[in-house]
Protein backbone atom coordinates (compact mmCIF):
# COMPACT_ATOMS: atom_id res chain seq x y z
CA UNK A 1 0.00 0.00 0.00
CA UNK A 2 2.78 2.38 0.92
CA UNK A 3 4.56 1.69 -2.34
CA UNK A 4 1.37 2.32 -4.36
CA UNK A 5 0.67 5.48 -2.44
CA UNK A 6 4.23 6.71 -3.01
CA UNK A 7 3.90 6.04 -6.72
CA UNK A 8 0.58 7.88 -6.74
CA UNK A 9 2.09 10.92 -5.04
CA UNK A 10 4.99 10.89 -7.48
CA UNK A 11 2.61 10.82 -10.46
CA UNK A 12 0.54 13.64 -8.96
CA UNK A 13 3.64 15.73 -8.38
CA UNK A 14 4.80 15.15 -11.94
CA UNK A 15 1.44 16.18 -13.35
CA UNK A 16 1.44 19.28 -11.14
CA UNK A 17 4.89 20.30 -12.31
CA UNK A 18 3.90 19.70 -15.93
CA UNK A 19 0.88 21.93 -15.40
CA UNK A 20 3.02 24.62 -13.85
CA UNK A 21 5.42 24.41 -16.78
CA UNK A 22 2.56 24.78 -19.25
CA UNK A 23 1.21 27.79 -17.38
CA UNK A 24 4.63 29.43 -17.41
CA UNK A 25 4.66 29.46 -21.21
CA UNK A 26 3.79 32.73 -22.89
CA UNK A 27 0.85 31.64 -25.03
CA UNK A 28 -0.24 34.51 -27.25
CA UNK A 29 -3.92 34.91 -28.05
CA UNK A 30 -5.13 37.32 -30.71
CA UNK A 31 -8.82 37.00 -29.83
CA UNK A 32 -9.10 40.38 -28.11
CA UNK A 33 -7.31 42.23 -30.91
CA UNK A 34 -9.10 44.38 -33.44
CA UNK A 35 -9.46 42.78 -36.86
CA UNK A 36 -7.41 44.55 -39.50
CA UNK A 37 -4.93 46.04 -37.00
CA UNK A 38 -1.40 45.08 -36.03
CA UNK A 39 -1.59 42.78 -32.97
CA UNK A 40 -1.15 44.55 -29.64
CA UNK A 41 2.25 44.13 -28.01
CA UNK A 42 4.04 43.47 -31.28
CA UNK A 43 6.08 45.70 -33.60
CA UNK A 44 5.71 45.24 -37.35
CA UNK A 45 9.01 45.91 -39.08
CA UNK A 46 11.26 44.48 -41.82
CA UNK A 47 14.74 43.59 -42.92
CA UNK A 48 15.60 45.24 -46.24
CA UNK A 49 12.97 47.21 -48.12
CA UNK A 50 9.27 47.01 -48.91
CA UNK A 51 5.92 47.37 -47.20
CA UNK A 52 5.04 44.52 -44.81
CA UNK A 53 1.46 44.20 -43.62
CA UNK A 54 0.80 42.31 -40.38
CA UNK A 55 -2.87 42.25 -39.37
CA UNK A 56 -5.21 40.31 -37.13
CA UNK A 57 -7.82 38.49 -39.19
CA UNK A 58 -10.72 36.11 -38.63
CA UNK A 59 -10.20 32.55 -39.83
CA UNK A 60 -12.56 29.70 -39.08
CA UNK A 61 -9.81 27.14 -39.65
CA UNK A 62 -7.64 28.63 -36.87
CA UNK A 63 -6.20 25.97 -34.53
CA UNK A 64 -6.96 28.21 -31.53
CA UNK A 65 -10.28 30.03 -31.68
CA UNK A 66 -11.15 32.33 -34.57
CA UNK A 67 -8.43 34.97 -34.99
CA UNK A 68 -4.95 34.70 -36.49
CA UNK A 69 -2.16 37.01 -37.62
CA UNK A 70 -1.76 37.45 -41.38
CA UNK A 71 1.22 38.81 -43.29
CA UNK A 72 0.09 39.98 -46.72
CA UNK A 73 2.48 42.79 -47.64
CA UNK A 74 5.59 42.68 -49.81
CA UNK A 75 9.06 43.21 -48.39
CA UNK A 76 12.48 41.63 -48.44
CA UNK A 77 11.86 40.01 -45.05
CA UNK A 78 8.74 41.11 -43.11
CA UNK A 79 9.21 40.85 -39.33
CA UNK A 80 6.86 40.92 -36.36
CA UNK A 81 8.74 41.24 -33.06
CA UNK A 82 7.26 40.66 -29.58
CA UNK A 83 7.80 43.90 -27.68
CA UNK A 84 8.28 42.60 -24.14
CA UNK A 85 10.33 39.51 -24.95
CA UNK A 86 13.99 39.13 -23.97
CA UNK A 87 15.19 35.53 -23.99
CA UNK A 88 18.65 34.03 -24.08
CA UNK A 89 17.84 30.33 -23.65
CA UNK A 90 14.37 29.05 -24.34
CA UNK A 91 12.00 28.16 -27.13
CA UNK A 92 9.53 29.65 -29.58
CA UNK A 93 6.88 27.72 -31.47
CA UNK A 94 3.93 28.58 -33.65
CA UNK A 95 1.49 27.21 -36.18
CA UNK A 96 1.30 28.57 -39.70
CA UNK A 97 -0.53 28.16 -42.97
CA UNK A 98 1.05 29.28 -46.26
CA UNK A 99 -1.70 30.80 -48.39
CA UNK A 100 -0.11 32.35 -51.46
CA UNK A 101 3.02 33.81 -53.03
CA UNK A 102 4.57 33.36 -56.45
CA UNK A 103 8.10 34.30 -55.34
CA UNK A 104 7.96 32.74 -51.87
CA UNK A 105 5.55 31.01 -49.49
CA UNK A 106 7.53 31.14 -46.30
CA UNK A 107 6.90 31.16 -42.56
CA UNK A 108 9.48 31.41 -39.82
CA UNK A 109 10.29 32.13 -36.19
CA UNK A 110 12.93 34.59 -34.97
CA UNK A 111 14.93 34.50 -31.74
CA UNK A 112 17.70 36.47 -30.01
CA UNK A 113 16.83 39.43 -32.21
CA UNK A 114 18.90 42.52 -31.41
CA UNK A 115 16.97 44.54 -33.98
CA UNK A 116 15.41 44.14 -37.44
CA UNK A 117 18.81 43.43 -39.00
CA UNK A 118 20.40 41.03 -36.51
CA UNK A 119 18.75 37.76 -35.45
CA UNK A 120 18.39 34.02 -35.96
CA UNK A 121 15.52 32.71 -38.08
CA UNK A 122 14.24 29.23 -38.94
CA UNK A 123 11.77 28.98 -41.77
CA UNK A 124 9.75 26.48 -43.77
CA UNK A 125 8.93 27.15 -47.42
CA UNK A 126 5.89 25.75 -49.22
CA UNK A 127 7.32 26.48 -52.69
CA UNK A 128 10.70 24.85 -52.04
CA UNK A 129 9.47 22.13 -49.63
CA UNK A 130 12.36 22.65 -47.24
CA UNK A 131 13.22 23.78 -43.72
CA UNK A 132 16.30 25.97 -43.16
CA UNK A 133 17.93 27.83 -40.26
CA UNK A 134 19.77 31.10 -40.91
CA UNK A 135 21.49 33.96 -39.18
CA UNK A 136 20.88 37.52 -40.34
CA UNK A 137 23.82 39.82 -39.60
CA UNK A 138 23.60 43.51 -40.49
CA UNK A 139 20.70 42.70 -42.80
CA UNK A 140 22.50 39.92 -44.67
CA UNK A 141 21.08 36.40 -44.36
CA UNK A 142 23.16 33.20 -44.56
CA UNK A 143 22.23 29.53 -43.91
CA UNK A 144 23.87 27.64 -41.03
CA UNK A 145 25.41 24.19 -41.26
CA UNK A 146 23.56 21.30 -39.65
CA UNK A 147 25.46 19.53 -36.88
CA UNK A 148 27.16 16.46 -38.33
CA UNK A 149 26.96 17.71 -41.90
CA UNK A 150 29.13 20.22 -43.72
CA UNK A 151 27.45 22.38 -46.32
CA UNK A 152 24.02 21.78 -47.82
CA UNK A 153 20.89 23.83 -47.42
CA UNK A 154 18.63 22.79 -44.55
CA UNK A 155 16.52 19.66 -45.02
CA UNK A 156 13.88 18.68 -47.55
CA UNK A 157 10.41 18.27 -46.08
CA UNK A 158 6.90 18.52 -47.57
CA UNK A 159 5.22 21.84 -46.68
CA UNK A 160 1.81 21.73 -48.40
CA UNK A 161 0.11 25.10 -48.78
CA UNK A 162 -3.30 25.82 -47.22
CA UNK A 163 -2.65 23.36 -44.39
CA UNK A 164 -1.71 24.23 -40.83
CA UNK A 165 1.80 23.19 -39.76
CA UNK A 166 3.82 23.66 -36.57
CA UNK A 167 7.38 24.94 -36.27
CA UNK A 168 9.49 25.07 -33.11
CA UNK A 169 13.02 26.07 -32.13
CA UNK A 170 14.63 25.20 -28.80
CA UNK A 171 17.76 27.24 -28.19
CA UNK A 172 20.33 26.99 -25.40
CA UNK A 173 23.85 28.36 -25.54
CA UNK A 174 25.20 27.76 -29.01
CA UNK A 175 22.95 24.75 -29.80
CA UNK A 176 19.60 25.11 -31.58
CA UNK A 177 17.15 22.25 -32.15
CA UNK A 178 14.65 22.61 -35.00
CA UNK A 179 11.34 20.73 -35.06
CA UNK A 180 8.64 20.62 -37.74
CA UNK A 181 5.14 19.22 -37.18
CA UNK A 182 6.26 17.76 -33.86
CA UNK A 183 9.30 15.95 -35.28
CA UNK A 184 12.88 16.96 -34.52
CA UNK A 185 14.56 17.67 -37.85
CA UNK A 186 18.13 18.80 -37.09
CA UNK A 187 20.45 20.74 -34.79
CA UNK A 188 22.68 23.72 -35.50
CA UNK A 189 25.67 25.12 -33.62
CA UNK A 190 26.42 28.86 -33.79
CA UNK A 191 27.72 31.60 -31.48
CA UNK A 192 27.02 34.78 -33.46
CA UNK A 193 24.25 36.01 -31.15
CA UNK A 194 24.85 34.89 -27.57
CA UNK A 195 22.84 37.44 -25.61
CA UNK A 196 19.13 37.63 -24.85
CA UNK A 197 16.94 39.10 -27.57
CA UNK A 198 13.42 39.34 -28.86
CA UNK A 199 11.40 36.54 -30.42
CA UNK A 200 9.14 37.04 -33.40
CA UNK A 201 7.58 35.91 -36.66
CA UNK A 202 9.01 36.18 -40.16
CA UNK A 203 8.13 35.80 -43.83
CA UNK A 204 9.79 36.58 -47.13
CA UNK A 205 8.99 38.56 -50.30
CA UNK A 206 5.36 38.14 -51.43
CA UNK A 207 4.45 35.37 -48.97
CA UNK A 208 0.87 35.48 -47.71
CA UNK A 209 0.96 33.52 -44.47
CA UNK A 210 -1.28 32.96 -41.45
CA UNK A 211 0.13 32.47 -37.92
CA UNK A 212 -1.57 31.13 -34.79
CA UNK A 213 -0.87 29.65 -31.35
CA UNK A 214 2.44 31.43 -30.78
CA UNK A 215 4.19 30.23 -27.63
CA UNK A 216 7.57 31.11 -26.17
CA UNK A 217 9.41 31.05 -22.86
CA UNK A 218 12.75 30.87 -21.14
CA UNK A 219 14.20 27.55 -20.05
CA UNK A 220 16.43 27.01 -17.05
Amino acid sequence: MLCSRTRGLAVAATLFLMGMNDMSNHAVSFESNQTGATPEGWTATLTGSGDPKWTVESDQTAPSESKVVKQSGRATYPLLLKDDSSIKDGFIEMKFKAIAGSQDRAAGVVWRAKDANNYYVARANALEDNFVLYKTVNGSRSPLDIVGRKGGYGVSVPVPANIWHSLRIDFKGTRFTASFNGKQMFEVEDSTFSEAGKVGLWTKADSVTLFDEVKYDETK
